[in-house]
């Protein structure tokens, strides 16, 4: 599964979640969705916004954790 560390970031950087979304371009709603880790998705333009606006590596912000399940393969090729 994937951890999202949002919020220890900005907690790190001082910066408030509406402060943030403005400078990234987009609704406090859509980060809160980003914060709690209910996206499913994110786009790189996004990823590469809030690196940059907090001074981070996309590493510090995502995190791989295994939680001990079979991987879901159903997009695969075989």
């Amino acid at each position: 599964m994937i951890v999202v560390n949002l919020d220890v970031m900005m907690a790190k950087r001082k910066i408030s979640s509406n402060e943030l979304a403005e400078i990234i371009e987009i609704t406090p709603a859509n980060l809160s969705i980003l914060k709690t880790g209910k996206a499913k998705a994110i786009r790189f333009s996004t990823l590469e916004r809030l690196c940059a606006a907090l001074k981070c590596q996309p590493g510090d912000i995502l995190e791989f954790a295994d939680d001990g399940k079979p991987a879901d393969n159903s997009d695969s090729e075989e």
